[in-house]
């Protein structure tokens, strides 16, 4: 059953971006998707993941979902999850109203175990909050700089095109 009492479960979805070290000790510059891309390994028809102690791997859920103007939705993990160490995401589960695409997962493992994951589990859930009024300016609206609208499958940082 997907519906829980306040929130609905999201599946992982297959394909992945796997976090690998920088070639010769360099750091990554946020700025340069060169250096982005360069930082992962992606394995787009994966359907598991073979998640080690301190790993950080970009996936997706399953699902697609559309949010109107007038409601947020929350991404938090699942406690079944959490207890034996993944985290869902680093810093990004908030969805803006108006948002429409898969959402991106950032896993980790903070445990001393590998784990084993699975496209099709359930990974975690989203919960919804109303707006009193709807948002002037939903997601993807022509004046934001929505980088992810419309996101398909696992997607990394598009931090490069921040207007400054």
């Amino acid at each position: 059953q997907a519906i829980q009492p306040a929130s609905i479960d999201l599946r992982l979805g297959s394909g992945a971006f796997y976090s690998r070290p920088v070639d010769g000790g360099g750091h990554i510059d946020v700025s340069r998707a060169e250096d982005v891309e360069a930082s992962f390994h992606h394995s787009p028809l994966t359907q598991t993941i073979d998640l080690l102690p301190g790993d950080f791997v970009i996936a997706t859920t399953a699902e697609r979902i559309t949010l109107p103007d007038n409601l947020v939705g929350i991404v938090n993990g699942k406690s079944s999850l959490g207890r034996l160490g993944l985290l869902i995401h680093a810093t990004a589960g908030f969805v803006d109203p108006g948002f429409s695409g898969q959402i991106t997962l950032e896993l980790s493992n903070v445990s001393r175990n590998p784990l084993l994951l699975r496209a099709g589990m359930r990974i975690c859930q989203m919960s919804f909050q109303y707006l009193d009024v709807p948002a002037n300016k939903p997601y993807g609206h022509p004046d934001l700089n929505s980088k992810y609208a419309g996101q398909e499958g696992a997607t990394l940082s598009k931090y490069h095109l921040n207007k400054v």
